[in-house]
């Protein structure tokens, strides 16, 4: 099966101002968040309907979960979207992972998903990691449009993602970015790059 594709942010220098929307607020996770991200998730990824213990089996239970990078925008105090800073080992202090971006349905066309993304990478930039990564869905083109909006850079983890990739910019009606992608090798540290192209 064809992996995720890739995309990373080579730094964490220069993120947008973070401005919610009118009516929505933004906080990190409380005890009881569970059953809100497993709607939240539910609901944006479609598939089975997830329940409070995969929220703990997936996210909080996990020996690299950050309670306090753990992100919801609220609309009148209720979880609508939701972003993780994630980390693929307990002790990674330099590549942050933004993991698991969902927005219920309803709440759609408010950039919720870059708002939760950007507190991610924010989160990430004051506790001093040093770049980030995440994965996507070839599908996923809204929410590729918004990670690239977001500074993040495609990198090719396996053989036929340029295609892929090339693919995902002619839908986006964007040139690719063969430079650009060529770069992030370029700019990164060798133990950086081996992380995110890993």
């Amino acid at each position: 099966m064809a992996r995720q594709l890739r995309m990373v942010r080579p730094n964490l220098e220069d993120l947008p101002k973070l401005e919610l929307p009118t009516g929505y607020g933004m906080r990190t996770y409380r005890e009881g968040d569970e059953v809100h991200w497993a709607n939240i998730i539910s609901d944006s990824f479609g598939g089975r309907k997830r329940t409070a213990q995969d929220t703990r089996n997936e996210i909080t239970d996990r020996d690299v979960f950050l309670p306090d990078g753990f992100y919801f925008a609220t609309y009148q105090g209720t979880p609508v979207g939701t972003a993780c800073a994630w980390r693929q080992s307990v002790d990674e202090k330099d590549v942050g992972y933004v993991h698991m971006v969902g927005v219920v349905a309803e709440h759609t066309g408010h950039k919720l998903g870059k708002w939760v993304s950007l507190a991610v990478l924010c989160y990430f930039r004051d506790n001093g990691f040093k770049c980030s990564m995440l994965d996507t869905d070839d599908f996923r083109i809204p929410a590729v449009k918004t990670y690239l909006n977001l500074g993040f850079i495609p990198v090719y983890v396996e053989e036929g993602q340029r295609k892929r990739w090339q693919d995902i910019f002619q839908k986006l009606g964007l040139p690719s970015m063969s430079t650009q992608i060529a770069n992030v090798k370029e700019t990164l540290p060798e133990e950086l790059w081996t992380k995110v192209s890993s």
